[in-house]
């Protein structure tokens, strides 16, 4: 396979930096500096090529980053969340390109509901004391989906178990396969390709925290 180079956004703030792969919702890492923020997307590679797979989709080796876009962050960026919706974020989604974002957002569910299942209950704790646990983990995955649920104008309940943790996941995944002209969704914030990489980012980053906690735990 030909190595490309991986078009990326950069979000900066005074604490922390986020750098993603335009193309690859979920494919996004964060560092203190531009850098670090690098090092850490180059060397996810290894650990989003099986999302990528099970959306039946190749991610190509890296020939190099190219930052098309540098956004300043905020806030949310220093709490440690990729939360600037950016120029590219807007542009329309025709039905192939809707496909592809539904199926990286279902696999990057998938992925995580099954390193939750294989990981130990207890997980390694910070220097403090600090950190969840896997099924607080789970929950605050579960959680947080229900909020970015209502961000796209799904209007149903928090999901309180496994059978409405599917309807809602089911529910986002109607409205993501749609085209759409990159406005915001019902009427709210978050346009379409924003919604798919928060969501596959949220998960995905809380899958890989689950496997190094449980890698380091015993």
């Amino acid at each position: 396979m030909a190595a490309r180079i991986i078009k990326i956004a950069e979000e900066i703030s005074d604490r922390k930096v986020f750098v993603w792969a335009l193309d690859w919702p979920g494919w996004c890492r964060s560092g203190r500096n531009l850098d670090a923020a690098h090092e850490a997307l180059l060397a996810a590679a290894q650990r989003y090529a099986p999302v990528a797979a099970a959306a039946g989709l190749d991610l190509p080796l890296v020939a190099r980053l190219e930052a098309v876009t540098q956004v300043a962050g905020g806030s949310g960026t220093d709490f440690g969340v990729p939360s600037t919706i950016i120029d590219d974020d807007r542009r329309p989604v025709n039905a192939t390109e809707a496909a592809r974002l539904t199926a990286l957002v279902a696999s990057s569910w998938a992925v995580f509901d099954a390193v939750a299942s294989a990981a130990p209950e207890i997980l390694r704790k910070g220097p403090r004391g600090g950190g969840r646990d896997t099924s607080k983990i789970v929950a605050h995955v579960d959680e947080a989906d229900g909020a970015y649920a209502r961000e796209i104008g799904i209007g149903q309940k928090p999901p309180t178990d496994r059978a409405s943790v599917e309807a809602m996941r089911a529910a986002v995944l109607d409205v993501l396969a749609r085209p759409s002209d990159g406005s915001p969704l019902a009427d709210r914030k978050w346009p379409q390709r924003y919604a798919a990489r928060r969501i596959a980012w949220h998960a995905l980053d809380h899958a890989w925290e689950i496997e190094d906690k449980a890698s380091l735990s015993g």
